[in-house]
């Protein structure tokens, strides 16, 4: 492999950080599943708009491949290679407040944290038979939830292509990984054992071998994120009784993506903001002094049509799972109190 020949206009993370040093450090390494510097990189060389450019195929490339991903890490978290993240999924710490409690701004509010099991290789690196295990291991633990959890598992290799569209329009159920994550490698195979499971309220699902091994989401209409957040606390302590996920102490719950680092949870709402979406420096102004993430309402890569927007938490390594729902609470708080001033003076 010879050193990426990157675009002048790249700004990537990668780009920024894989010197012809580091390429010359790093090239002839190994993970123990065999997983090399190509493997890592394959997406942000063939993409190079992408905003980071790499996807871990392996727990170790964390630690083998430090010297490229420590630099990425801190760039995106703010988090060192001497911290170590701590996680707090405890629900009473968090203020069961309803952020619209007159349905005016807010249409729904979903919660929802990547999982990966140990003793496998992330999604980027698992083979079709790794990738089968996978699924059947998740769907025996998935079949032990009780009460207001339980649900199906819908496998999505002989779902009727009609319903599945249906789902993917009511952002109920994920499609086919983009161009980011079929470089990757995450859509190999497609779609064979990945699925989706939901209880019968559509209120609790997971997503099986999508970007992350799980996808575990609590969501309902309106702002009462503490509702939702207790949800998902009650789901993931069910499934960790079966399941054993990827951690450490350092970098927390471990994904194919350095994004997804640390509480890999991602709290958003789809909010409707006519006169934000009018004045963007307020907008993002505000986004960025409470960490928030603005997304069109279909999503990453999206732009908004309408003044709906999906609004998250950008922060999601070295601080807790509480901190990070209440970076979106105070943020979205903050959000509609604008939006409010605004509209009185128009």
């Amino acid at each position: 492999m010879q050193y990426p020949n990157f675009p002048n206009d790249c700004h990537s993370l990668l780009c920024q950080y894989l010197t012809p040093e580091c390429f010359e450090q790093l090239r002839h390494l190994k993970t123990q599943r065999g997983f090399t510097l190509e493997d890592l990189i394959r997406s942000g060389v063939k993409n190079p708009d992408s905003s980071i450019g790499v996807y871990a195929p392996d727990a170790q490339s964390y630690t083998l491949f430090s010297p490229l991903l420590d630099p990425i890490i801190e760039a995106y978290h703010g988090f060192s290679s001497t911290e170590h993240h701590q996680s707090d999924l405890n629900p009473d710490a968090l203020s069961s407040m309803d952020l619209d409690p007159t349905g005016t701004y807010i249409r729904s509010t979903r919660i929802r944290v990547g999982r990966n099991l140990a003793d496998f290789p992330l999604g980027a690196g698992v083979s079709r038979d790794e990738r089968k295990e996978i699924e059947e291991l998740i769907t025996a633990a998935l079949a032990q939830l009780q009460g207001d959890l339980a649900g199906d598992y819908y496998p999505l290799y002989n779902m009727d292509p009609s319903d599945q569209q249906r789902l993917i329009e009511a952002h109920f159920l994920f499609r086919e990984g983009d161009r980011f994550l079929e470089a990757a490698g995450l859509n190999r195979d497609w779609p064979k054992s990945r699925g989706i499971f939901h209880n019968p309220n559509r209120d609790f699902l997971v997503w099986v071998n999508e970007e992350d091994q799980l996808r575990i989401i609590s969501m309902e209409k309106g702002g009462n994120v503490g509702s939702v957040f207790r949800r998902l606390v009650r789901a993931v302590k069910s499934l960790e009784r079966s399941l054993t996920f990827l951690k450490s102490d350092h970098l927390g719950y471990i994904s194919s993506c350095p994004s997804n680092l640390g509480t890999a949870m991602r709290a958003s709402v789809h909010i409707l903001l006519p006169q934000l979406a009018k004045d963007r420096e307020q907008f993002e102004a505000i986004a960025q002094a409470h960490h928030l993430q603005i997304r069109g309402k279909d999503g990453e890569h999206t732009q908004s049509s309408e003044p709906i927007f999906d609004v998250s938490n950008r922060r999601r390594l070295g601080i807790s799972e509480v901190q990070a729902v209440s970076d979106m609470m105070y943020g979205v708080a903050a959000l509609i109190e604008a939006e409010q001033s605004l509209a009185s003076k128009s």
